[in-house]
C-alpha cells in the first residue's frame, strides 16, 4: 500500500454509534459506509479497518454534543490525523450532489468529501482544542448551575416572605465571600424568623449580630442592626416560629449555599482553563470581558482563526440580520438570524447590558450603543448592534494577536 495515497475518512456521529465512509480522490469509495458502536469492540474494529486501508489518512467529524468524544479519544491515541469541524461549515459545504439526501451514510460520505476538498486546510485536533472543549463544558455547566441557583434563591425568598420579609435586601451592597456565600443567606440561617430579632432588645440584637459578623468574616455596622431590628418589629408573618418552619428554611439555605460554592469552584476552573489559551491576555483586557464573561467568550467562540472574516463570527453568534430580497423588493427591517450559539448570544447580551450600566465614555461599545439610543433606536436594536460590534472588535484584536504570536514563534524556531 502506498503510504502517500490520500485517504479521506468521514465520520457521522450519533448517540452510541457512528457511520464511517472512506473515500479517495476521483470519486473512489474505498469502503461503503458502515456503522460501529461506541464500545471497545466497535472502536477497535474501526482502528483495525483504518490500519488495513492505509495511505495518508485524514479523518473529519463534526462537533455533535458529547457523542463525538469517545471515538475522537481513541483515534487520537492511535495517532490518526483527526479534524473536528463546526457543523455549520459542513452543512454549508456543497458536494455537488443534485439530490438532497439526509441519512447517516450520506452525511458520512459528505464529510469524507469535505476532507478531500479542504485537505491541506484541515486543522488537526490537538491539546489546545481539548482545553477549549473542557472550557466549553465548564461554561455550559456554569450556565445550568446559575439557572438552578436562581430557582433556589427565589424559593428561599418566597419562604422568607412568610417568616422575615425583605431579609434578602438587608445587605444589598455586600459582596459574596471567597467560597461564594452571600451575607443575607448566611444571616437568615442564624436569624431565620423575624421573632429571632423582634423579641429581643436592640442592644441584645446588636451584640448578637456583631458576634455573628466576626465569626463569619462579615463587616459589622450598628446602623445595620438598627435597621434590621426596626424591620423585624414591623414585619408581618404567616408562618409560625417552630421547628417545622426552621427546618424548611435551613434546608433551603444549605442547598443554596452548596450551589453557590459549586459556582465558585466552576468559576475558578474556567479561569484556569482560559488562562491556558493563547488569546487569554488580549480577551481579558477588553472592556466588558469579566472573570466569567471572558472565559465564556473564549469557550463559545473557540479559535477565532477558524472564521474566515469578522462577518462569519457575527453570523455564528446569530446576531446578524441576513438580507431578504425578492425581485424589486428588498426588506429594510430584518430580524437577527439567531443561528449558532444561544449561549454566546446570552453572554454578549450580558456584556452589552453591563456596558450600558457602567456608561464608560472610553468604552467603544457603550459609545456605539449610546449613539444608537440617541437616534431613537429600540433597546433590542441597539443591544444587538452592540453585540455585533463587540464581536467585530474581538475578531480583529484576537486574530491580530494570534497572528503576531505565530510570526514571533516562527522567527525563533530553528530552520
Amino acid at each position: 500500500m502506498n503510504p502517500n495515497l490520500i485517504t479521506a475518512v468521514g465520520i457521522d456521529v450519533s448517540k452510541g454509534k457512528s457511520t464511517i465512509a472512506i473515500r479517495r480522490p476521483g470519486g473512489e469509495i474505498v469502503r461503503k459506509p458502515f456503522t460501529v458502536m461506541h464500545d471497545q469492540t466497535g472502536l477497535q474494529r474501526l482502528v483495525q479497518i483504518l490500519h488495513e486501508v492505509g495511505g495518508e489518512i485524514r479523518i473529519v467529524m463534526e462537533h455533535t454534543g458529547m457523542y463525538w468524544r469517545p471515538i475522537a479519544s481513541v483515534l487520537q491515541q492511535e495517532g490518526f490525523f483527526l479534524s473536528v469541524v463546526n457543523a455549520i461549515l459542513t452543512h454549508q459545504f456543497s458536494d455537488n450532489s443534485l439530490r438532497k439526501v439526509k441519512t447517516d451514510k450520506a452525511d458520512s460520505l459528505k464529510l469524507a468529501n469535505y476532507a478531500l476538498t479542504y485537505w491541506s486546510e484541515l486543522k488537526r485536533y490537538d491539546l489546545e482544542d481539548e482545553t477549549r472543549q473542557q472550557l466549553k463544558f465548564q461554561s455550559r455547566l456554569y450556565q445550568r448551575t446559575i439557572q438552578t441557583s436562581t430557582t433556589l434563591r427565589n424559593g428561599l425568598i418566597s419562604i422568607l416572605d412568610q417568616t422575615f420579609a425583605n431579609a434578602n435586601q438587608f445587605f444589598t451592597f455586600s459582596m459574596p465571600t471567597k467560597d461564594g456565600h452571600h451575607k443575607w443567606i448566611d444571616f437568615v440561617e442564624r436569624f431565620w424568623h423575624k421573632d429571632c430579632v423582634a423579641t429581643v432588645s436592640l442592644h441584645s440584637f446588636a451584640i448578637a449580630l456583631e458576634k455573628w459578623c466576626k465569626r463569619n468574616g462579615y463587616r459589622y455596622s450598628y446602623a445595620d442592626a438598627e435597621y434590621i431590628h426596626t424591620q423585624a418589629r414591623n414585619a408581618v408573618t404567616t408562618l409560625p416560629k417552630n421547628d417545622s418552619t426552621k427546618l424548611l428554611i435551613m434546608q433551603a439555605v444549605h442547598t443554596l449555599n452548596t450551589i453557590y460554592e459549586s459556582l465558585q469552584v466552576i468559576r475558578t476552573e474556567m479561569q484556569r482553563l482560559a488562562s491556558m489559551l493563547p488569546e487569554y491576555p488580549v480577551v481579558m483586557a477588553m472592556k466588558g470581558a469579566g472573570q466569567v464573561t471572558g472565559p465564556q467568550l473564549m469557550a463559545e467562540i473557540g479559535d477565532v482563526r477558524r472564521f474566515t472574516h469578522k462577518g462569519a463570527l457575527v453570523a455564528f453568534a446569530g446576531v446578524d440580520a441576513p438580507p431578504f430580497q425578492s425581485g424589486d423588493f428588498e426588506a429594510k427591517s430584518r430580524h437577527v438570524s439567531k443561528r449558532g450559539s444561544s449561549t454566546l448570544r446570552r453572554t454578549l447580551f450580558q456584556i452589552c447590558c453591563m456596558s450600558l450600566c457602567r456608561a464608560d465614555p472610553e468604552d467603544p461599545i457603550f459609545c456605539f450603543m449610546d449613539k444608537k439610543r440617541s437616534e431613537g433606536k429600540h433597546f433590542y436594536v441597539y443591544t444587538v448592534a452592540g453585540a455585533a460590534k463587540f464581536l467585530r472588535i474581538y475578531y480583529a484584536r484576537v486574530k491580530q494577536y494570534l497572528n503576531q504570536m505565530e510570526i514571533a514563534s516562527a522567527s525563533v524556531s530553528p530552520n
